[in-house]
């Protein structure tokens, strides 16, 4: 197991209204899942995944992350510097609208996370070119954002979510605005380096492609995990 989630409770006070959007989900994963989260719009499903993230706050319980150092699990860090610095080095994002930087190729949006770890540029462009050769775009390393097609610049961003090696990856409807063909062709990359590199995944999603390629789907409803 590498990720413990207990009694955890969103709320979000909307006016005089509370909204609840995760309801006491109690879920734990282990390394090497391909789990989608699964939901109709409103279940929770991203709220749950910008927890696991970093991205947002509980109102109440616990994310706990393993720590093969420590030997022993630990909370997400609550210090803004630290979480910042946590998220870049143990979590990969894939996001639904791809969050590329437009003044950047594919090649430098990939190696960007290592600049900002530290590692050498010779290295960082050495990982993010065999990273776009993982993912079949390395001919189009040296193109920006706006010369790739919707389908291309997913692949990048999972490129990109590689690349600092992270315990596991997040992908917030990552299908949602690719046709068949370029969904398809990006679920058989991310099944790939799952099976072959044992990358955890971590999918919202109401797409059924991925739901028939997951091999554990967790059901949320109305913030509430449903059996």
């Amino acid at each position: 197991m590498i990720i413990k989630i207990s009694n955890l409770t969103k709320i979000y006070n909307a006016g005089e209204n509370e909204v609840r959007a995760l309801d006491n989900v109690n879920l734990n994963i282990d390394a090497g899942e391909f789990t989608a989260i699964v939901g109709p719009s409103g279940s929770g499903k991203t709220t749950l995944l910008n927890m696991l993230g970093g991205l947002d706050s509980p109102t109440s319980g616990t994310i706990e992350l393993w720590d093969a150092d420590a030997n022993k699990f630990l909370p997400l860090p609550k210090k803004e510097n630290e979480l910042i610095n946590f998220r870049r080095d143990n979590i990969g994002f894939v996001f639904q609208a791809y969050n590329l930087i437009p003044v950047l190729t594919a090649k430098e949006n990939v190696a960007f996370v290592m600049d900002l770890q530290g590692i050498s540029a010779k290295e960082s462009t050495e990982r993010a070119l065999a990273l776009l050769e993982a993912v079949g775009l390395k001919n189009r390393a040296n193109e920006r954002p706006a010369k790739l097609s919707g389908g291309q610049q997913q692949r990048v961003a999972v490129a990109r979510a590689l690349a600092a090696k992270p315990k596991f990856i997040l992908a917030d409807e990552p299908t949602a605005n690719l046709d068949g063909k370029s969904a398809e062709n990006l679920l058989d990359i991310m099944e790939k380096l799952n099976k072959d590199e044992g990358i955890t995944f971590l999918f919202s999603t109401h797409d059924p492609r991925v739901m028939q390629r997951a091999r554990r789907v967790v059901k949320l409803e109305d913030g509430k995990i449903m059996d």
